[in-house]
């Protein structure tokens, strides 16, 4: 089964790295960081950098995409050509697209939304309603057919383990879940708008998007 993770300038890196680790453990995985061009991207910090181990013309039917989202990076991804079109003609035959966190308003920018239930970070919920999504702001994982979606950052580790349970059964995917011990029990109980006092809710939403404005750093080579 081919994995295909997009990557792009200002990506999250957590939003796919999370996913990665578990779905590669996968029987018969086979995984791609896929770009429009093999080389180094370098993500939202602007000093971590991954990977593109395969350009987009290099896979055309992978089993699952998954597009992470990006702090300042998804606006240009949303508006890479490259990138949509590689979306809309590969969604015609995945078993699985998937999107993490903003990555959401990547796949409504190819179309793939209207009309669905779908789940972004709560920042972008608004905007994913306005691409003709149908937005789910208390969900953490929303599938509709083989579209699924996860909210912000750390979502993605929820969605990989569901899908390890969807292709390969319950016992596989708590394996994998015991393999990286993902036993969450965070110190403080903040993780959702509506769990926070709206003077915090107001002051992270404004530095979420000053951090969106920032200029994402170009893909190079190795």
């Amino acid at each position: 089964m081919q994995i295909a993770f997009v990557v792009y300038p200002g990506m999250t890196a957590l939003d796919a790295i999370g996913p990665y680790e578990l779905l590669r453990s996968m029987p018969g995985s086979e995984v791609r960081f896929v770009a429009a061009a093999p080389g180094k991207v370098v993500t939202d910090s602007g000093v971590l950098a991954l990977g593109a181990s395969h350009s987009f013309d290099e896979t055309p039917s992978p089993d699952i995409v998954l597009v992470p989202g990006g702090s300042n990076g998804t606006v240009g991804a949303m508006n890479d050509p490259a990138l949509i079109s590689w979306l809309q003609a590969v969604h015609s035959t995945t078993t699985w697209t998937t999107s993490v966190c903003s990555g959401a308003l990547i796949l409504a920018m190819a179309g793939l939304l209207k009309g669905v239930p779908a789940t972004t970070h709560w920042v972008c919920q608004e905007v994913l309603g306005s691409m003709g999504a149908i937005p789910q702001p208390d969900k953490r994982i929303v599938h509709a057919g083989k579209i699924v979606t996860a909210a912000g950052v750390s979502a993605g580790i929820d969605l990989a383990l569901w899908l390890i349970g969807e292709i390969h059964g319950v016992k596989q995917a708590e394996q994998a879940q015991l393999e990286i011990e993902y036993d969450p029990q965070p110190p403080y109980d903040a993780g959702h708008p509506s769990k926070v006092t709206p003077e915090m809710l107001a002051e992270v939403r404004g530095k979420l998007l000053a951090d969106a404005q920032k200029p994402t750093v170009a893909t190079t080579s190795w």
